[in-house]
């Protein structure tokens, strides 16, 4: 259970499944700039062995999403979002601190993922769950063509 003033949120997990690709792709449009296409929701999950997606629910309703492609020991972050009228509440923290606890107990040692170089509150976050600066992938996001830190941490 989160409290956030005088709201409070009962939070679940599941492994997503097909017919929750919808409220992924929902997500994903009102969360970024260049959402992932549909199809790349229906490629993971339903083909691709590698990749793992996360669903967190608030009080039964679907509030965000973190999907992890799962190659040998190490984790890679695709994407994490929680919906806008749930964030603030640190659902993005509990929603990552649980992927970060199923990929360790599918065996991963470390953790990666891109992040814009703009996106202070999301490098805090990373920062603050262990995570650190790698790298720089220049150009990385193509709306902006804005630079991407790579952070990783040993989970």
């Amino acid at each position: 259970m989160i409290e956030y003033g005088q709201d409070t949120c009962e939070i679940s997990f599941r492994i997503a499944r097909e017919d929750d690709i919808e409220s992924l792709f929902d997500i994903e449009q009102k969360s970024f700039s260049v959402p992932w296409p549909k199809e790349a929701f229906y490629q993971d999950i339903i083909s691709n062995r590698f990749a793992l997606y996360l669903i967190m629910e608030c009080n039964r309703k679907v509030a965000g999403y973190c999907g992890v492609w799962l190659v040998m020991d190490e984790a890679h972050i695709t994407n994490i979002a929680v919906l806008p009228e749930f964030r603030g509440r640190k659902l993005g923290e509990a929603l990552l601190r649980k992927m970060m606890s199923l990929a360790q107990e599918a065996g991963t040692k470390t953790m990666t993922l891109e992040v814009r170089v703009s996106n202070i509150p999301a490098r805090s976050l990373y920062k603050k769950l262990g995570f650190q600066e790698g790298g720089i992938r220049k150009n990385y996001y193509t709306d902006n063509n804005e630079d991407a830190i790579v952070m990783w941490v040993k989970i």
